[in-house]
């Protein structure tokens, strides 16, 4: 497994979800490790702006080649660290290769803009600011860290990288292969530790200009209020409680198909997941019979097996937590699970609400269940799914395109599909309404967000 350099802040146990054991141990770093890798990135600094924009291109595509060199075997640690299927571990490796190779593009082509004054030319310049903190959740923890390494590094900066506690394995990594690659030294570092240690010191560290998280929304609220007394730039990735919105003229076998993947991928550890659906009540008893043998037929297996949809929960304690939040609730049907592994597995669950305060249609419960309630029309379904704190992602099925517009203005939420489940495509801006996040991710202007514009006047008179 991949090897810690840092010490002075224990030791953490990571452990195989599928059965619970434990692959090794990871150094963690105490306070003083995370000051030194600030201050190393901060010294790499202005070396690493200063370089030719076409050589900064060739380095980050020399990254991108090298994860792509070892696509299965970040794979096969992403499966015995965070218990991800085999199919999405590959995808999610080659998400990284994609997002170096899309954002090796910007440093050639981060332009600035000549705007017309009299009495002179006047110009903009983006300008890198200096040290990125990067704090990764365990629930996708390598395509989430390239989003904000890739363009952070391509607009200049230089990177501190905290991977979660539970997954570090490929985090380490992807900071060997830059290395091999030949990201000068402190220009990408990857520290483990603790988020109340290594986390907490990218919000206070004075020399930590940007801080990127992505995770929980009362630790982000937490990091918002930390970063204001540095007036600290930041982007938030948060929680989602997102809506499926099945009308009655959809075509519901497709529908009621794609419903679990949607909901159940990553065993629903997934802040995009569409956890709610609604559905027109005229289709409402029709939805829910094909919706079933659809959730009994969803792969949960070893997620190294290569048919595998659906793997474990990342811990005991997020799978207990899971379970308790539907422990009252009205159970219409279970899929399958795996049974006497020693690991955090537990069945794929379609409840039935009571109302829209039960908390299995409220709350985020981050695991493999799925909500179905009934609308009337289509200002009761947008009505519905904007009833939450939340604004990520959603989807919206019907035949007619402009009811399909009408409803995708109407919710509030940053990233919607139509007839269809995609959230998150590297080219394209993804990120939150309310208290989902802050700011945006990815798409061709992520540089910007890692940048500052300066304005430059020149006189022309004499």
């Amino acid at each position: 497994m991949p090897l810690s350099p840092f010490d002075g802040g224990g030791t953490f146990t990571v452990l195989n979800p599928s059965n619970g054991q434990a692959i090794g141990s990871v150094a963690l770093a105490d306070l003083a490790a995370t000051d030194a890798a600030i201050e190393r990135a901060h010294a790499a600094f202005p070396a690493w702006r200063a370089i030719a924009p076409g050589e900064r291109a060739r380095l980050l595509r020399s990254f991108a080649a090298a994860v792509d060199a070892h696509i299965d075997e970040l794979a096969a640690l992403e499966v015995i660290g965070s218990g991800h299927t085999i199919g999405n571990a590959r995808w999610e490796a080659g998400n990284v290769r994609d997002v170096l190779n899309y954002y090796s593009a910007a440093p050639e082509r981060h332009f600035g803009r000549q705007i017309p004054v009299a009495g002179g030319v006047d110009i903009t310049f983006h300008e890198p600011l200096g040290v990125v903190g990067i704090i990764v959740p365990w629930n996708f923890p390598m395509p989430i860290a390239g989003w904000g390494f890739g363009p952070a590094l391509a607009a200049g900066n230089t990177v501190v990288l905290k991977p979660a506690e539970l997954t570090p394995l490929t985090a380490l990594r992807l900071g060997e292969l830059a290395r091999d690659a030949g990201i000068p030294e402190g220009v990408f570092t990857v520290i483990p530790g603790k988020g109340s240690v290594v986390g907490e010191r990218f919000v206070t560290h004075p020399l930590v200009r940007k801080v990127c998280f992505t995770g929980s929304t009362d630790v982000g609220k937490g990091i918002m209020r930390g970063c204001a007394d540095q007036v600290k730039k930041l982007t938030l990735e948060l929680g989602g409680k997102n809506a499926n919105v099945v009308f009655e003229d959809a075509d519901l076998e497709k529908a009621a198909a794609s419903a679990p993947g949607a909901g159940l991928d990553n065993a629903g550890q997934d802040c995009c997941a569409r956890s709610r659906i609604l559905v027109q009540a005229s289709v409402y008893d029709r939805f829910l019979e094909l919706l079933q043998p659809a959730v009994e037929a969803f792969r949960v297996t070893d997620p190294s097996s290569p048919d595998a949809e659906m793997g474990p929960l990342i811990s005991a304690k997020q799978r207990d937590s899971v379970l308790a939040g539907i422990a009252d609730a009205d159970v219409a049907y279970r899929g399958q699970t795996v049974e006497d592994t020693g690991g955090f597995w537990m069945p794929p669950t379609v409840v039935m609400p009571r109302s829209a305060a039960d908390p299995v249609w409220s709350q985020e419960l981050f695991g493999p269940v799925l909500a179905v309630m009934p609308f009337t029309d289509e200002a009761d379904a947008i009505a519905k799914a904007n009833d939450t704190e939340y604004g990520l992602s959603g989807s919206i099925f019907t035949r007619d395109l402009g009811r399909a517009l009408r409803v995708a203005r109407g919710v509030e939420s940053g990233n919607l599909s139509v007839n269809s489940h995609s959230s998150v495509r590297y080219w394209t801006p993804f990120g939150g309404f309310k208290q989902s996040g802050l700011g945006r991710e990815l798409g061709p202007d992520a540089p910007d967000s890692f940048s500052e514009v300066k304005n430059v006047f020149i006189s022309t008179d004499d």
